[in-house]
């Protein structure tokens, strides 16, 4: 492509309302352009590296067999309802009426219509396995969109599935999808790591995530350097030492607190150390409420208490409802005498001689002991923390920041069921068809990968998904013998298949090198005062210095594609 009439915008100057690397130089290079909160468009130059992107997903998906549809983005909400989804995903999905009135959604995943279209083909066990995907856009009403392409409004995702007639053959399906993972994020170039995953909302026996690793990544990635295990911070088991606490069991006592009514109070007023204060926290679980126990330092992890409690919402009682609850201000409630069910974290089970509240305003019992409350329930509620040891192994763990580019489930037959796709099998008997569920997030993969790869200057692009293969600057367009030449090489390097951007802008020298980097095209070759010779510059965009070759030299270096 030739600048000079066509589509091309860069800024000098940093955007002001972009929080994200990515987001800054995407929109500093003219890339994408924001329209509202999480929706953007894709310009021209972004919207060519958005399509290799997508080339090498359609390679990588075509070799393990797996079929391209295109399905559409407004649904009618009965699919949702009969899945039970319509009220999971409640105001995270855009929901419509059309002019009869009829209920429609905005599609923020599709399973469900997958599933429709999977019936027309699947009557036997001969009619499987079968893989089909789509790389469409996808809608959530997120509450809070963020750092440019990785939390959005609109986003565009591949999303696949896989049928097949039991688990062993979803095995592997799965297997296949993983291994084509691995290959994309390669070529894309992605230093990314695999982990364990919650299933949510899709449902199913096994989730894993390959995250791209990211200081600003909204995940925590939980990471053992000695057995490789890795997973979610949100799923990671803890194991609790077996080593009980050698103290001597004391009678409890009630403590005067005034105005402590949180750990931090307690350790600054009475220097009683978070691990040795118990806390208790009021959560409704669907419709029933419950008290959570669990070391002053450590985090109730919801989601694991959602897995236990096989709920549907876990949120934290309101202030009101906590009053009413242990009859005292917030900050005071305590398991002794309370009137709700009691579940404990494992480890409180090695603690003796503990604060808790009181159940009563400004007041704390101290030397409390197991055998003072009645709990109905022990388990492993709370967040894994750095200190702790790999679950696996017991070594080291490190804690790593990632955005989520794929994930991958096995669904087995919740959606199969729910919705009506079944088959006959060898022995004539009916079966529900056994699913898997594979998304990759388009976008966000260029987002992580520039916070990846780009340096001062602005991105560092690989061939494979570089927007052009290299540039070429005229550093004078008024020379007549200069613009010749970088006409001569733009079309030679055409003819072998090398994609060129020609910058042959009436603008100083220097704005364009400038473009160049911010852009982040691996290779420039510039033609400017060795004309006359026959001499070009050859620099590529991870190198400071330029070489000057020869004009059929520096072609050299272009094999035909």
């Amino acid at each position: 492509m030739k600048l000079k009439g066509n589509y091309f915008l860069t800024l000098k100057e940093n955007v002001k309302d972009e929080e994200s690397i990515s987001a800054n130089l995407l929109v500093r290079s003219g890339m994408i352009k924001k329209v509202g909160s999480g929706i953007y468009t894709f310009l021209p130059l972004g919207y060519r590296v958005l399509k290799k992107i997508e080339n090498i997903i359609r390679e990588e998906m075509d070799n393990i067999s797996s079929n391209e549809l295109v399905m559409p983005s407004i649904l009618p909400e009965e699919y949702y309802e009969k899945s039970g989804r319509l009220e999971a995903f409640g105001d995270d999905m855009f929901r419509l009426h059309d002019r009869a009135g009829r209920g429609y959604v905005l599609g923020p995943t599709h399973e469900e219509l997958f599933v429709e279209v999977a019936k027309d083909v699947i009557q036997s066990y001969k009619d499987m396995p079968l893989s089909l995907y789509q790389i469409a856009n996808k809608y959530r009403d997120e509450p809070r969109s963020r750092f440019g392409l990785i939390r959005t409004r609109e986003f565009i995702m591949k999303d696949a599935y896989t049928f097949d007639k039991n688990e062993e053959d979803l095995a592997k399906a799965y297997q296949a999808m993983f291994n084509a993972y691995h290959k994309i994020f390669k070529r894309i170039g992605l230093s990314y790591e695999v982990v364990q995953a919650d299933t949510g909302a899709m449902g199913g026996s096994l989730s894993e995530e390959f995250q791209a690793i990211c200081d600003i990544g909204e995940d925590t990635l939980v990471i053992c350097d000695d057995c490789g295990y890795a997973t979610n911070h949100e799923v990671c088991e803890c194991i609790s030492s077996d080593k009980v606490s050698e103290e001597k069991e004391l009678e409890k006592e009630l403590l005067h607190t005034p105005n402590t009514g949180t750990i931090q109070d307690l350790f600054d007023n009475y220097g009683i150390a978070p691990e040795k204060t118990v806390k208790t926290l009021l959560y409704k679980v669907d419709d029933k409420f419950y008290a959570f126990l669990l070391r002053g330092d450590r985090e109730l992890n919801e989601n694991k208490v959602k897995k236990l409690l096989k709920a549907s919402t876990v949120e934290m009682a309101t202030p009101e409802e906590d009053e009413e609850i242990t009859s005292a201000k917030v900050g005071f409630a305590g398991p002794i005498d309370l009137e709700v069910p009691i579940i404990i974290d494992q480890e409180v089970l090695n603690m003796k001689n503990f604060l808790v509240g009181a159940n009563k305003t400004d007041y704390h019992y101290i030397n409390v002991n197991l055998k003072d409350f009645t709990y109905s329930q022990v388990a492993d509620i709370r967040f894994i923390e750095v200190s702790d040891c790999c679950p696996k192994c017991g070594g080291k763990l490190t804690f790593k920041k990632g955005i989520e580019v794929g994930n991958i489930f096995k669904l087995g037959t919740k959606y199969s069921e729910s919705l009506g796709l079944y088959y006959t099998d060898e022995e004539n008997k009916l079966k529900p068809v056994v699913m898997g569920c594979y998304g990759i997030g388009v976008a966000r993969i260029l987002a992580a990968y520039i916070e990846q790869h780009h340096d001062d200057d602005g991105i560092i692009f690989n061939s494979e998904i570089s927007p052009y293969d290299v540039s070429i600057v005229i550093v004078n367009t008024k020379d007549e013998e200069q613009v010749k030449l970088a006409e001569e090489i733009y079309a030679t390097l055409e003819k072998r298949g090398v994609s060129v951007l020609l910058d042959n802008r009436d603008v100083r020298a220097g704005i364009k090198f400038k473009d160049m980097d911010l852009i982040g095209i691996p290779k420039r070759i510039t033609v400017g005062r060795g004309v006359s010779e026959g001499v070009v510059e050859y620099k590529e965009r991870t190198s400071s210095e330029a070489t000057s070759y020869k004009v059929s030299n520096v072609l050299e270096l272009f094999e035909t594609k």
